[in-house]
């Protein structure tokens, strides 16, 4: 049972990294194309899609890559599984909306997926190299 809170901790924190990156992109983009421009504001709305993607993302990962570290796995397959998980996202989006351009949103949330786990096992592989190294137990030796 721990096991899967650890799990679920993870999950919770790959989709609130890509729920940030995502709202920076939305950022972005209601400073290009203006303020009241949308129902709801983009960086709301594009944090909320950048996390429930991550989060689909951590599931796939979670199947699919097992107890690999992040140096065992590779960047295309990594970047792949993300693009599944936008690839899955967009169609939950048009299936529940029933309306939308599946080609369109789904190639476009592939594509973030895609660059969004990228980005994750970068970091992911940065952090594994700044650990300090391991030290085994300390034997105590009877002086």
């Amino acid at each position: 049972m721990k096991n899967w809170w650890k799990r679920i901790r993870a999950a919770m924190g790959i989709g609130l990294a890509w729920g940030a990156a995502w709202f920076a992109a939305g950022m972005v983009l209601l400073f290009v194309v203006g303020f009241g421009a949308a129902d709801v504001p983009f960086p709301l709305f594009f944090g909320l899609l950048g996390f429930l993607t991550g989060t689909t993302f951590a599931g796939i990962l979670g199947l699919v890559a097992g107890k690999r570290r992040f140096d065992q796995m590779s960047l295309p397959r990594f970047a792949g599984w993300g693009a599944l998980g936008g690839l899955l996202l967009s169609s939950a989006v048009v299936l529940a909306s029933g309306e939308g351009d599946f080609l369109m949103l789904g190639t476009v949330f592939a594509a973030a997926g895609a660059t969004s786990a990228a980005g994750t096992l970068a970091l992911a592989r940065k952090g594994e190299q700044r650990q300090l190294p391991e030290t085994g137990p300390k034997r105590l030796t009877p002086e």
